[in-house]
């Protein structure tokens, strides 16, 4: 018995795709508690001794034209029909019909495996559409997960393929994706992170107070001040004061006689005062006065 024919048992017989890992697992576990010097002796195999003989395994199969390959794929190794026998074998399921993935679904596809983990935005920003519709048969199909957010303002979601993809495509890693190396170094539109308020301009979130030169000017010399225009808005916040009104001039009748205001009363002890206390005086405001006779 020799580790290849082993091996080709373990992929053979597994129900799943079986890692590298678990054959070594197998490996040693059949190697405890025998005295069979095989067993032992394949126990003792290291990771590189199974890797090397699953090399020399599908060389075999490559090399003998077989309808069916070993191929190893994201979950581990398993056989698997040869792409040339697709036509009779797909007759034996009538019922599953071949997934198939239109133009933007594809162009949407290829983006998010040579630049995962990627935004939508950045999506649309390369294709130039919304990708809203596309997104979603996607993730409905299992091609495509989210991967968490990223640390942009929003905290927008992230995509990345997933193992169905790998599977589905035949491929281990995206390094297996055609011309991997050349297209993830190509440098692809992005979209424009939107403003946060932290990066606002002073100038923009700050609102401008007036000057107090310019909006209380000082005269200098005898230049006199500009008259302001009137503000058409009242302030709401300034008290409002009531109207004030110029006294009238008083009238005619109302006014001194000058000559009246200048000589003293005859009766007067103080010639200053222009108004006694007489009781012959009327006190009526708006009366005349008349001129006392000389003694």
């Amino acid at each position: 018995m020799t580790l290849l024919k082993v091996l080709e048992a373990l992929v053979f017989a597994s129900p799943k795709p079986i890692s590298t890992k678990e054959l070594l697992t197998a490996l040693k576990a059949a190697a405890n508690n025998t005295d069979d010097p095989v067993r032992i002796e394949l126990g003792k195999s290291s990771e590189d001794q199974v890797l090397q003989a699953l090399a020399d395994l599908q060389e075999v199969y490559r090399a003998s034209d077989r309808a069916f390959q070993l191929a190893e794929q994201v979950n581990g190794w398993s056989f698997v029909t040869d792409s040339s026998s697709a036509a009779w074998v797909r007759q034996l399921y009538p019922e599953a019909k071949p997934t198939r993935l239109t133009g933007p679904q594809l162009e949407t596809l290829a983006i998010i495996a040579y630049r995962q983990p990627i935004t939508r935005a950045d999506i649309e920003a390369v294709r130039g559409v919304a990708v809203d519709g596309v997104m979603q048969v996607l993730l409905d199909r299992s091609l495509v997960k989210i991967a968490g957010r990223a640390e942009l303002p929003g905290r927008p979601l992230l995509y990345q393929t997933t193992d169905y993809f790998l599977q589905h495509f035949g491929l281990k890693n995206t390094d297996d994706l055609p011309n991997a190396g050349e297209l993830k170094r190509i440098v692809l539109p992005t979209a424009v992170p939107p403003a946060t308020p932290e990066s606002a301009s002073p100038a923009a979130s700050t609102p401008s107070t007036p000057d107090s030169d310019a909006s209380n000017p000082t005269p200098s010399g005898n230049a006199a001040p500009e008259p302001s225009a009137p503000d058409s808005t009242p302030d709401a916040h300034l008290p409002q004061t009531e109207p004030v009104h110029k006294p009238e001039e008083p009238t005619l009748a109302e006014k001194p006689h000058p000559e009246v205001a200048d000589a003293p009363l005859a009766d007067s002890p103080e010639p200053d005062s222009a108004v006694t206390d007489s009781p012959d005086t009327d006190t009526n405001p708006t009366a005349d006065f008349s001129i006392p006779p000389e003694s």
